[in-house]
């Protein structure tokens, strides 16, 4: 696959994407190197992995990180069900090591997310979610997987890569990463979408709404989150579903009243709702119909 193939198997997937962003994933994925990508929360850098694992017809496997995770939930766990059920059955036998050796063979061995990918028969997209999440520790542990696609488990020694995944690690920067892990990884950075990206992103997400509601929602959204007093700015997601939202109670307008009364679906803390009814308490934002004359392309 080529960048041009590359771009238009994005544009099949409905992506809004640049140049910059199309390179980037392109060249890693040609040099199989994981892919870093930072910005804020809602940007889209989850959906990244999801459209790659589209334009590529690949399983997408997901890790959720956390504070707390480790190899147990991320790479391996053994199945101790099983393994005591083994033990009663052969409890008789004389060959007590031949006996421990099989209860930690990959018979009763459960595959976890990162195992799975290095395991897989045909590449995957490894989508490892908010690494700042996780401890340091983890993220040390991971070195092994991303430098050399290969992982070590105690019982059974060195396990190399089946297929070389496509690892996509996404950070909210809760935490500043390692350079060692950087090192190892392209660099992506997201930003919230300015007015002409959030536009594209309503008509080719949500076709059937009507254009001049969506390029109003999109200025309403650029406003809120343009504004220092919003704690919680509002995400792409949020964006559609506020848009989604209008389109199926039937509206066209979106006047401040209509706003207010649909705000449930962009803003989520009742701080961001009260910033709301004080911006539109004064003049100049009262009524958001004034896109009415503005032209969005």
């Amino acid at each position: 696959m080529d960048l041009e193939q590359l771009k238009q198997k994005m544009d099949q997937a409905g992506y809004v994407y640049d140049d910059t962003m199309a390179t980037v994933l392109y060249v890693a994925l040609t040099l199989g190197r994981p892919l870093l990508i930072e910005g804020a929360a809602g940007v889209g850098k989850t959906e990244v992995a999801k459209v790659m694992a589209a334009a590529l017809d690949r399983e997408l496997v997901r890790l959720q990180c956390y504070e707390g995770l480790d190899e147990s939930k991320a790479l391996y766990e053994w199945n101790y069900q099983k393994q005591l059920l083994s033990i009663q059955v052969n409890m008789n036998t004389r060959d007590s090591d031949a006996l421990t050796r099989q209860l930690f063979s990959d018979e009763y061995l459960l595959e976890r997310p990162l195992l799975k990918s290095i395991r897989a028969e045909k590449p995957v997209v490894l989508l490892i979610d908010e690494i700042d999440k996780a401890d340091e520790e983890f993220e040390a542990f991971l070195l092994e997987l991303l430098s050399e696609q290969q992982v070590t488990i105690p019982e059974i020694g060195t396990i190399k890569a089946k297929s070389v995944p496509f690892v996509v690690l996404t950070s909210n920067r809760a935490r500043p990463l390692s350079e060692a892990l950087r090192r190892r990884c392209a660099y992506l950075h997201i930003d919230y979408p300015d007015m002409e990206k959030e536009l594209n992103i309503l008509r080719k997400k949500l076709p059937h709404v009507d254009d001049r509601l969506c390029a109003q929602v999109a200025l309403a959204v650029q406003k809120l989150r343009s504004s220092e007093a919003i704690l919680k700015k509002p995400s792409i997601a949020e964006t559609l579903d506020w848009a989604a939202a209008l389109d199926a109670l039937g509206i066209r307008e979106l006047t401040a009243d209509v706003l207010r009364q649909t705000a449930g679906f962009v803003l989520k803390n009742n701080e961001d709702f009260q910033v709301l009814d004080e911006m539109q308490a004064q003049p100049e934002q009262h009524h958001c119909s004034h896109c009415q004359g503005h032209s969005h392309g």
